[in-house]
Parts: structure tokens; C-alpha cells; sequence
């Protein structure tokens, strides 16, 4: 059976039909709410939009593809979701490691969603990991990794075999052991309803190869959403010099990063990651294969493995690139061809009234509530749709509270990409967690409008100042989108 659309093109004819498709579809596999396709309200991205938002509602393709396309999607999503191993193992593709943070896709990313901040004591980081640099810059204008542990921290290691392919049965160590801990404090709201909020303070363990130095500059970053992550690189860049002029206007400096784009060589403008530090789907898939998963490609072909990690360095490629052509282009289809789930509840009086309050309180200058896509050759049927992602791809300093101490590019410690807010309120069901913030500290959306300062500073202000009702009807709004 096929997902609904909510797409005007794709809509059985008729308020009543349309109303019998919803119903029959959520009671065939159990969708928990129904959507009344009649109401453009709900239309989370055009086209891609879908009426499902049960545990599966990151993952499942635009409802429009065609036969060949959705066997596209679906073999990349084979490979969202496959093992990796060491070689020669069985069970996965072989290439995992020598060092890494985890062995597929998914155990970050769950269910095609955000990852979960480590919560005890003695919890290795996985969906968090750990960036590192030091002063000074590369040679294209990125942030210079360190001599010995490179640019992020991996913190597992495969058992190893040395140069002659004599086994050793000792482990390829990982880089650092490290963890988080919680520092907590409270605040108190103008109603005096008080609020506790928490900040992560990284304990290392064990060194592997010597101590980082003074100078290293770390950053922690959770994994995020993969859904419309297509709609989002389909926006052209004269929408977002719109919004920036826009933002100017209303005493806002909202900056795109520009970084480099290693596959076409060069600089472009950044829209991924968490400082907007990378250009492409396509490009952000092979970094985070090589860094978190020590998985080469065409692009990165060289193991991961920084000089002075001699026994990271004699293990065996478990391919020449690991990362086959074919497998890497499927998974970015799968990754530019995800559907959006549905905006709920947008029939509520409190969801008028919670997206009220987002524009009066100037949240909306920054978090976007709608974008237009332009030509998208990768997949033409996202032309011309209207994204309510609630973002604008663009950098915002939001004060010394969130400052990692770390540019990236033009990005200065301070500034960080508008995050998208579509499918927060699904969070929960469908990854367990309702983390958030650039380290994971905001345990909700309350505790991440708290957090804001900078240019955002007079947004959390006015949402401080609100009353409780006010602010659940806010919160509201924000769930339902």
C-alpha cells in the first residue's frame, strides 16, 4: 500500500474521500493520527509531505517516487542501516575502523533521526561525538586537526593485525576514553516557575597517545535529523540572501559560512552541520563515513589513521574505497528523497495562537517558517515546493552561553546554523529522545529557549516573560510542527 500524499496533485477527489483515504490508511498500519489532507496547513513540504508519525516517520520515501526511484530509495536505505565490520568478518561490509565511533548509520542517527547525549556517568558517547583542532588553519580555510588525534576524537579500536599480517590479538586502541558529565543550575521564569538547566563538562579517562595540549580547542556535536534534508539543499541561494536582507532589517546578522566543496573544488556556501560547515548531502555522507565510521571513499580515500597511530596505520583496507561508487549514490538519493511527516493539529485554536506568539516574540526572523525550492536536479519533483522547515540555513551568534571556543570556516565560536524545527514534537516516538542543541544539553524545547543569547537573546526574553498558559500554547505550536 502506498503512504498518502498531501500533495495537491496526488488527492483523491471530494472532502469525503479525501477523509476515507486518511482513515483507512492510519487504521491499516496503525498511523496514531489522522490528517484531513483538505487543510494546506499540514503541508510540511509539499510534495514530500506524509501522514505518518508513528516510530517510522524520519524514514519513509516522498510518496511521489516513481517505481525505479523508490528501488533507489530503498537500497539506500539498505546501507543507512547496514553493519559495518573489520575485514575479514562476516556479517556486514567489510572496511569498519581501524578506529571509529560506531559501526553503522542508524546507531546515531535512530530511526532517521536525532542522536541521544551519553546520561550516565560511565556511558561511552556515540550520537555525540567530540571535534577537536588547534590554532591556525588548513590549507582551503578549515579548522587545523591535531598533529596526533586529528580532527575528532575516535573513541573505539579494532583488534589488530601488523604490517606483515601477523596477528597480534591486541586491540588498535581507540584515540581517547572519554565522557560526560552534567553541570546543572536553575532559573526562574517571570511567572516563578523554575527551570533546571545543564551543561556538559567532558572527563578523559585515558589518553592513548598522549595528551591533547592547552591549545586544543574541542567541540561537541549531536547528530542530527536526516529527513528533508533534499528539500533544504534545494533551496537556492538568492531565497537566503532574501532572508538575510530581511533579518538586516530587524537588527538581525544572520551570515552564510562559506566552506569548501571537495567535490567540485573550490568554496561554496555551507548548509549542513551544525556551523554550516559543509556544502553538500552528498559531501557531509562521505565525511561522516570517514570519520565515525573510518570508512574510505572515492572522495576520502585515505584511512583515517593520523601519523603518529602506527598500528592504526598497518591495518588492511577492507576495500579500495570501502565505500563503493554505487552504494554511496544510493544512500544519498535515500538521503535527498525522504519524506516529511505532516504538521499536526493545525485545526486547534492553540496552534494559531502558538504560532502567534512564535512571530511576536521574533523567533520566526531567524527560524524561517517558509522557503521556497528552485531546480533541484537530483530530484526535479522538489522544485517549486514550499519547505516549512523553520530554519534559515544561516549563522546566528547566540552568545557566549553556547560558545564552543572553535571557529569552523567563517563560523566564529559563537555562531551556529538555525536548526530546523519540523518533526520536533515526533522526536520522542520515533528516536527516544527530545535532545537538543549543538551538545545534546537542552532536554527540551523549553531548556533550548533558555539557553539562547546573542542575537537571540531578546527571543528568549520575551518567552521568559510569558505566562504559563501562554507558554504551553507556544510549546504547543512548536510540538505540532
Amino acid at each position: 500500500m502506498r503512504w498518502m500524499t498531501l500533495g495537491r496533485a496526488l488527492r483523491p477527489r471530494g472532502a469525503a474521500a479525501m477523509v476515507a483515504a486518511a482513515v483507512a490508511v492510519a487504521a491499516a498500519v496503525g498511523i496514531a493520527q489522522t490528517v484531513d489532507p483538505v487543510d494546506d496547513a499540514q503541508l510540511s513540504a509539499g510534495r514530500f509531505t506524509l501522514a505518518r508519525f508513528d516510530e517510522h516517520a524520519f524514514s519513509e520515501p516522498a510518496p511521489f517516487l516513481t517505481y525505479k526511484e523508490r528501488q533507489r530509495f530503498l537500497r539506500g536505505r539498505v546501507h543507512f542501516n547496514q553493519r559495518w565490520v573489520q575485514f575479514p568478518s562476516l556479517g556486514g561490509d567489510w572496511g569498519l575502523g581501524p578506529t571509529f565511533i560506531t559501526n553503522r548509520c542508524s546507531a546515531c542517527h535512530v530511526g532517521g533521526g536525532r542522536g541521544a547525549p551519553p546520561e550516565a556517568a560511565d556511558e561511552k558517547p556515540i550520537a555525540l561525538l567530540a571535534r577537536l583542532s588547534v590554532p591556525g588553519v588548513g590549507p582551503h580555510g578549515e579548522p587545523k586537526p591535531h598533529p596526533v588525534y586529528g580532527d575528532q576524537i575516535q573513541n573505539f579500536g579494532l583488534m589488530g593485525q601488523d604490517r606483515d599480517d601477523t596477528f597480534l590479538g591486541d586491540r588498535v586502541p581507540p584515540e581517547i576514553d572519554w565522557y560526560v558529565d552534567w553541570i546543572t543550575h536553575t532559573e526562574t521564569l517571570a511567572d516563578g516557575t523554575v527551570v533546571e538547566l545543564r551543561r556538559p563538562q567532558v572527563r578523559f579517562a585515558k589518553f592513548w597517545f598522549g595528551p591533547l595540549g592547552d591549545d586544543t580547542m574541542i567541540s561537541l556535536r549531536l547528530a542530527q535529523p536526516n529527513f528533508g534534508l533534499g528539500l533544504l539543499e534545494a533551496i537556492p541561494d538568492s531565497a537566503l540572501e532574501q532572508v538575510a536582507a530581511m533579518q538586516a532589517a530587524h537588527g538581525m546578522q544572520g551570515r552564510r559560512n562559506v566552506v569548501r566543496d571537495d567535490i567540485a573544488g573550490g568554496t561554496a556556501l555551507g548548509r549542513f552541520g551544525w556551523k554550516a560547515n559543509v556544502p553538500t548531502i552528498r559531501q557531509q555522507l562521505a565525511a561522516a563515513f570517514a570519520g565515525d565510521l573510518g570508512v574510505t571513499s572515492a572522495l576520502y580515500p585515505e584511512m583515517n589513521c593520523p601519523g603518529p597511530q602506527t598500528d592504526c596505520m598497518g591495518q588492511p583496507p577492507g576495500n579500495q574505497p570501502e565505500l563503493i561508487d554505487d552504494d554511496w549514490n544510493n544512500l544519498t538519493f535515500w538521503t535527498q528523497a525522504l519524506a516529511v511527516p505532516a504538521r499536526r493539529n493545525t485545526t486547534d485554536p492553540r496552534f494559531r495562537q502558538g504560532e502567534r506568539l512564535f512571530a511576536q516574540a521574533k523567533c520566526a526572523v531567524c527560524h524561517v517558517p517558509e522557503l521556497k525550492t528552485g531546480p533541484y536536479p537530483a530530484l526535479p519533483a522538489a522544485e517549486g515546493q514550499i519547505v516549512r522547515a523553520y530554519t534559515d540555513l544561516m549563522l546566528h551568534d547566540m552568545g557566549p552561553a553556547l560558545s564552543d571556543g572553535r571557529p569552523d570556516f567563517l563560523a566564529g565560536p559563537q555562531d551556529w546554523r538555525t536548526p530546523p524545527l519540523w518533526g520536533l514534537g515526533l522526536s520522542q516516538t520515533v528516536s527516544k529522545t527530545t535532545a537538543m542543541l549543538h551538545d545534546g544539553r537542552a532536554r527540551n524545547v523549553t531548556e533550548a529557549i533558555l539557553w539562547h543569547g546573542g542575537e537571540a537573546a531578546p527571543a528568549r526574553d520575551a518567552f521568559r516573560q510569558l505566562r504559563k498558559a501562554d507558554r504551553d500554547t507556544l510549546l504547543f505550536f512548536l510540538e505540532s510542527i
